[in-house]
């Protein structure tokens, strides 16, 4: 169970000083890499391709980042926080933090 879906929202731990403290939403886990909305930002020369419709030039996107480099952002403290997985009596596995214990 990976401990950061896609759709959480995040707090960048590290990098420069653009993107560190910054919180966003993750919009694909990749293996152990996660892009998240709108941070770290990078430009891209691309060839325009007609049969996909899409235009050629320099293209601004999310570039990747280490999910270690990440924390989950907990809206209650207003931090990142880590999280731990807890079984239930059923079965199921869930998200906690663990500072608090409460679900994710």
């Amino acid at each position: 169970m990976n401990r950061i879906r896609k759709g959480d929202q995040v707090v960048i731990t590290t990098g420069n000083k653009k993107i560190k403290g910054q919180t966003g939403e993750v919009l694909r886990v990749e293996g152990d890499r996660v892009y998240v909305a709108n941070l770290n930002l990078v430009k891209r020369h691309t060839k325009p391709n007609p049969q996909a419709g899409q235009p050629g030039g320099v293209i601004e996107r999310e570039a990747s980042i280490h999910i270690s480099n990440v924390m989950l952002y907990n809206p209650a403290t207003g931090k990142g926080e880590r999280v731990a997985t807890k079984v239930l009596e059923n079965g199921k596995r869930i998200r906690v933090f663990r500072s608090s214990g409460e679900a994710v």
